[in-house]
Formats: structure tokens, sequence, C-alpha cells
């Protein structure tokens, strides 16, 4: 068995999934987005002080299953830094004292194996990866390599639905309560700009649609000034420029791409209405869709469990001594993830 590790934001996950079968044994969360809630967003400090609590408390539970380990994998990137620090010192901690071998798992690829997860890989295959920190598609060939077709240039799509929600006073996370309000709305209400329309250019960019919002919500007097029916009106005007986008941006790529299978994966690809759109793309282009469970759509350390199968069975292992914060730049269309 592989024990996985996740904390490189806000959630607190370990989990223990059977190499040969790909059986998720154990799986167990803990979130603290009530904590955070109260400043509209994670603070990085508390966050890994409150890993620090909860981890611990999940790994007692994992006890039974340590003479059954093969390996410990952990994120070590992208995340908070010293929210990765403190799953990284457990999962070393593990290894050593286990004399186990040690992965580490960049979260992002482990999204796009929250597909997968106690199933087989499907591949080749290309993912619309929507998350908290990225808007990418990339185009996996292999589980070595992973091309980025596109990505934003500005705002992620779940950053852009925390801050419209923060802007309108509605709490943390912004994309579920953003989701649910927009199904009271009218989403024709308010002409907002779908990013980058008459560009060419094969990327996303949500910052000019997230001054779009704030403009408006200014001219009906601010927050505090807006009715409900204001807020599902304003919530279901930018869900609908978000898929357009989306939508517009998939479609270039769909006309260059002859994979048959496309998935979206990460935490905003729990939004039903953006996975319906996605959905009537995938019909019109002849491409089957492929989603995650909602309950692994958001980090998660099966996920991590999942894509450390594969490493595994690779021995693509570090050194327990040497593993570190792997501090990456924005990475570019054209790249591999």
């Amino acid at each position: 068995m592989i024990l996985s590790i996740e904390s490189s934001c806000d959630d607190s996950s370990i989990a223990i999934t059977e190499i040969e079968d790909k059986k998720l044994i154990f799986h167990k969360k803990i979130s603290q987005e009530s904590q955070h809630a109260n400043y509209g967003g994670v603070v990085p400090e508390l966050a890994s002080r409150l890993h620090a609590i909860d981890l611990p408390k999940i790994l007692e539970e994992c006890k039974p299953y340590f003479d059954k380990l093969k390996a410990v994998a952990v994120t070590n990137q992208p995340g908070l830094g010293v929210t990765l620090l403190e799953g990284i010192a457990m999962a070393k901690t593990i290894a050593v004292s286990l004399d186990i071998p040690l992965i580490p798992v960049n979260h992002l690829k482990g999204h796009i194996y929250s597909l997968f997860i106690e199933r087989d890989e499907i591949l080749p295959l290309l993912v619309l990866l929507i998350s908290g920190g990225h808007t990418q598609i990339i185009q996996v060939k292999s589980f070595e390599h992973m091309e980025i077709l596109a990505t934003s240039i500005d705002d992620s799509v779940g950053e852009s639905f925390d801050k419209v929600a923060k802007m309108m006073g509605l709490g943390y996370p912004g994309g579920p309560i953003i989701e649910r309000l927009a199904k009271e709305g009218d989403e024709n209400r308010f002409d907002l700009p779908v990013p980058l329309r008459n560009s060419k250019q094969i990327a996303f960019s949500l910052s000019g649609l997230k001054n779009a919002v704030r403009l408006t919500i200014e001219s009906l007097g601010g927050a505090d000034s807006m009715s409900y029916q204001d807020r599902c009106d304003v919530s279901a005007s930018f869900q609908k420029a978000v898929k357009l986008h989306l939508i517009q941006k998939s479609k270039k790529i769909f006309k260059t791409q002859s994979i048959r299978d496309f998935a979206i994966v990460g935490g905003a690809s729990a939004n039903l209405y953006i996975r319906e759109a996605y959905q009537k793309l995938c019909d019109e282009f002849g491409k089957k869709l492929h989603t995650a469970k909602l309950e692994y759509c958001s980090d998660n350390s099966a996920m991590i469990g999942r894509y450390a199968i594969e490493a595994y069975k690779k021995e693509a292992f570090v050194n327990p001594y040497e593993i570190d914060i792997t501090h990456t730049k924005k990475r570019a269309s054209g790249t591999l993830l």
C-alpha cells in the first residue's frame, strides 16, 4: 500500500491506496473552510498551524496499515510554502522511520489522476484543469509527457469565483455560493464582457471580467445595498461569462486536437453548470467527457495516492533527506507540466 499526504492549501488529507488493484483503503480529509471564512480567503499561517494539528490526528487512524506500506507520497508543489512543509515533514518522518521510499507529487498531476481513482488510466487525454490557482488545458500523452496547451495569464477560475463572492460579501469558498445563487438568477440581466472574445490568443484571462463585476456591484450601490435578487443575477451573469470564455478557447483547441477523450478536473470542475456546457461541446466535436467524482474535485490525498501508484511502478523516488518544496514559476503554454 501507499500512504499519501496532501497539504498544499487548506485541506488536511491522508489516504492509503493498494498498489496492485488501486483500491482506496482509507481516505480522510479535514477542511479548514470555516476557520478561513471570516477572512474571505485562506490565511497561510493559520492554515499551516491547523495542518500541524489535523494531520497527526488523521495519521493516528492509519497506524494499523503501517506494516503494509511500500511507500509514502506527498504533495511538494505547487501550493502555499508554509502548508506544503507540514505534509513534507510528516512524509519524511514516515519514510525514514519505516524505511520506505518517498514519492514527491505535483498536485496538478494529482488532479489529473483524480479521474482514475480505483480505476485504470485513460490515455491519451485532453484535460481542462480549473482550480483555485490554475486554469489550464493540458495534453496528457502519457504519465511522463503532459504538455500545457493553454493557461491563464492572470486570475484562475476558482480565484475569480472566490473574489466575486467576496465583493458581494457572500463568504468563502465562493464557487459553491455563486453556483447556488446563479440558479435563481437571470444570466442575461448584466451584459458582462467575455474575456479575449476578439483575440486569436489561446489563453485564459479573468481579471477584466472580475473588474467588470466590481463596477456592476458599484452601480447597484455596493454590496450592502444589493438585494438578494441582485446577488443572484450578478452571480448568474458572471458564471455565464466565465462559461462562454472557457468554451470559446476550448473550442479553438478542439479544432486542432484529434484526441477523443476530454476531462475536466480541479476544484472548480465541481460546477455542474460548467460541466453541462462542456458536455454539449464534447457532443458537438464527438469527444467523450470524463469528470472526477465530486468528492475528489477539490484537493485530496486520494488523487495523490492514485498518481503515486504509477510513480511507484517507475521507481520515481527521492531521498527523504533532500526533498523540499519545489518552487515553480507559472508555466507558459507549450511547456511540460
